[in-house]
């Protein structure tokens, strides 16, 4: 089964933001300031690519989503992280609908085969276990009869850390957040053009047959000050603490996050 992850970097997309702008020239210019692309660029650096670089099951395509106006300067950045992984391709594309555009990116990377694709979307900001991709193989292999009968299937890993990286080092929370988007990924049938982009991840058990798994701990959910999901009404805050040595080694040997890098980077 082809595994393909799928993450929107700074995409200008019609739709899918809590934030509205009144058009795709407002979204770019709020998405592409300097001090949020830097701090995107910070978490991207030390909390995202590390996970991605280091798992275990290395047979998977990332795909990072970009869009073709994204200022050359970051596109270049961005191309210069990216490159030693070679598990990452990335898609430029116009600012456009944003269901349609992802549909789009990953069906693009789609092989053509008679077996279901495992997908996956992953924020820039968050890390996943780095046993992860291999879990999710696992588990769509041992429901082999259920992915057969039907379009979709959703595996949710929802427990997890809210994670909070700085010039200290990093501020955790433990927490457990069923359908948070987060090592959350569903197979799609063979010969199906939509994809795990096409639903609204904390209504996807609406749709298709679930499967959560209680444990292990599976993601560091980033928090920050451009999470666009900490922008609507009533956000509750965590309550997060600075982790000790041994804490950083727990972090460090599940997801490749070293708190070293993060301070050096934040400092």
């Amino acid at each position: 089964m082809q595994i393909i992850g799928l993450c929107r970097f700074s995409y200008p997309a019609i739709g899918g933001f809590q934030v509205e702008h009144e058009g795709v020239e407002d979204r770019s210019a709020y998405l592409y300031r300097p001090e949020r692309m830097e701090e995107r660029f910070r978490h991207f650096e030390t909390i995202m690519l590390p996970s991605i670089a280091a798992q275990t099951e290395t047979d998977f395509t990332f795909v990072i989503v970009i869009g073709d106006n994204l200022p050359e300067s970051y596109q270049e950045r961005l191309f210069d992280l990216c490159a030693p992984i070679k598990q990452i391709t990335i898609q430029a594309h116009a600012p456009a609908d944003h269901r349609e555009t992802m549909q789009k990116a990953i069906n693009a990377a789609r092989m053509k085969s008679d077996a279901p694709c495992l997908q996956f979307r992953h924020d820039d900001d968050d890390a996943i276990a780095l046993t992860f991709v291999e879990e999710f193989k696992r588990a769509a292999m041992d429901c082999r009869p259920l992915l057969e009968r039907n379009k979709f299937v959703a595996f949710d890993f929802p427990r997890g850390y809210v994670v909070r990286p700085d010039a200290q080092g990093l501020h955790v929370e433990e927490t457990y957040h069923p359908f948070w988007g987060v090592a959350l990924g569903c197979s799609v049938a063979p010969h199906v053009r939509k994809s795990i982009m096409n639903f609204a991840h904390g209504r996807m058990g609406r749709f298709m047959p679930s499967i959560s798994f209680d444990k292990p701990v599976m993601y560091l959910r980033g928090h920050n000050d451009f999470n666009d999901s900490r922008q609507g009404p009533n956000v509750s805050q965590p309550k997060l603490k600075l982790l000790d040595a041994d804490g950083e080694q727990m972090i460090r040997d599940t997801f490749n996050v070293d708190a070293d890098h993060i301070r050096a980077v934040f400092a």
